[in-house]
């Protein structure tokens, strides 16, 4: 199972070629090849320095380097270049190992798409935008620029799509929930970034914008259960503790991890310390120079009551240990679909021959849990698999939290529980730098 995730290296290079055909006035094609070149030097150096693994799966590292560097030098444009950059480091077949090139602006598609056990469909519709006139939610995705979108390869599409090479348009192919299918190109929304230093005021406004979407979130559906959303382990002590004291007040929790793609190693234990009472170990931390034990020490006033965790596949990385720590210490019952398997413990790094606009995230340890097993590629199954049907995405019901808050011991419809943590599009909001 350790390659069911992985797609083809040499994909990211032929999306990217294939992709050239769509929005190509988009691309620089007097890029400085020499520059693409100083980049790949220094991005494999950082992964020779500190990649957790110093022996590199065995990889000829060198040897991947001289091939990224003599395609860059037939590489058409700044785009092709990066690609090659980016299918060095995928060789190391490692969900947190990645290059991302600065933009001086984003795209939105329009829409959310998601992969439901195998199967990809389409979850979210931007209102007003150009994906609105053409696709629905429940529509299912049959390809993007002729790739078919599946749960091994998707995340590689969306890194495609959205950081190493942002389209002016893209071609999709659908079936609708009534069995048309069809094709079209959907036109994305370009963000430009702010060219000026934020103020402070700025700053403050920014922080609470991000933090309203950030934020633990919890209700009481009655005086036995409450549903707590975590959208991102980005929380600190104050938020865990007003969740447990919250907790405390009812017999049963449901914490709703769904399309949580993890966060913090603090914020992890943070919780964790929460929902045990006693110390559990989150994983050993194998590095390269050495191993370093990870564990939570139960909070003075943990809950102890019924626990619901539920995931999904777009729960990554700190939620999918959370979830596994549950199963493994036999604490409560995981619901919903299989998670995608992207844990690793990585940092990020400026590099310094793009003048530190553009970085480079390396995996600087492997997280093992108490099992002995790792989570990468594998993820986590849930207790009971409990799936989202295309009526359900159509109509905007949550079939999925209404049948934990039944199993907790409330009354809940589908459509009520899609109303509890209704979703909101963000607008994308940069800073110069940021």
């Amino acid at each position: 199972m350790s390659a069911s995730g992985h797609f083809p290296r040499i994909a990211i290079v032929t999306i990217v070629a294939g992709c050239a055909l769509l929005g190509a006035a988009a691309q620089n094609l007097t890029f400085k090849r020499e520059e693409a070149e100083l980049i790949a030097d220094e991005v494999a150096g950082d992964v020779v320095k500190r990649y957790y693994d110093p022996k590199l799966h065995g990889i000829d590292w060198d040897a991947q380097l001289r091939e990224a560097k003599n395609k860059i030098e037939n590489a058409t444009s700044r785009n092709l270049a990066f690609a090659n950059i980016a299918a060095m480091l995928d060789s190391l077949n490692d969900s947190h190992t990645a290059f991302v090139p600065r933009r001086s602006f984003s795209l939105d598609y329009g829409w959310r798409i998601q992969t439901i056990g195998e199967r990809c469909f389409v979850t979210r519709v931007r209102p007003q935008s150009d994906a609105a006139t053409k696709i629905h939610p429940g529509d299912e995705v049959l390809a993007i620029n002729d790739y078919k979108p599946v749960r091994a390869n998707l995340v590689r599409i969306e890194y495609i799509l959205n950081v190493l090479r942002p389209q002016t348009k893209i071609k999709v192919a659908v079936r609708s929930t009534a069995g048309q299918e069809r094709q079209f190109e959907i036109v994305p929304k370009t963000f430009e970034r702010q060219l000026i230093l934020p103020t402070l005021g700025d700053l403050r406004a920014y922080w609470e914008v991000e933090h309203k979407y950030i934020r633990p979130r919890v209700i009481s559906l009655n005086s036995d259960v409450l549903v707590a959303k975590i959208p991102i382990f980005a929380f600190d002590e104050a938020e865990v503790n007003k969740l447990v004291s919250a907790a405390r007040e009812h017999k049963s929790v449901v914490l709703d991890l769904r399309g949580n793609p993890g966060g913090t190693e603090e914020s992890l234990g943070l919780l964790v310390s929460g929902f045990f009472d006693h110390e559990v170990k989150i994983a050993d931390a194998v590095a390269r120079n050495g191993t370093k034990h990870r564990s939570a020490k139960p909070d003075r006033h943990t809950f102890s009551g019924k626990l619901i965790v539920l995931v999904d596949s777009r729960s990554t990385s700190a939620a999918e240990l959370f979830a596994r720590i549950v199963q493994l210490e036999k604490r409560g019952t995981i619901m919903g679909d299989r998670t995608l398997g992207m844990v690793m413990e990585s940092q990020w790094y400026g590099l310094a021959s793009t003048g530190y606009s553009s970085s480079v995230s390396i995996t600087v340890a492997n997280l093992v849990m108490s099992d002995g097993n790792s989570l990468e590629h594998v993820g986590v199954t849930p207790d009971e698999l409990v799936l989202p049907t295309v009526d359900d995405i159509a109509n905007d019901l949550d079939t999925v939290l209404a049948h934990a808050a039944e199993i907790a011991g409330a009354t809940l419809s589908p459509k009520d529980a899609a109303a509890l943590f209704p979703y909101e599009w963000q607008q994308p909001y940069y800073f110069a730098g940021h």
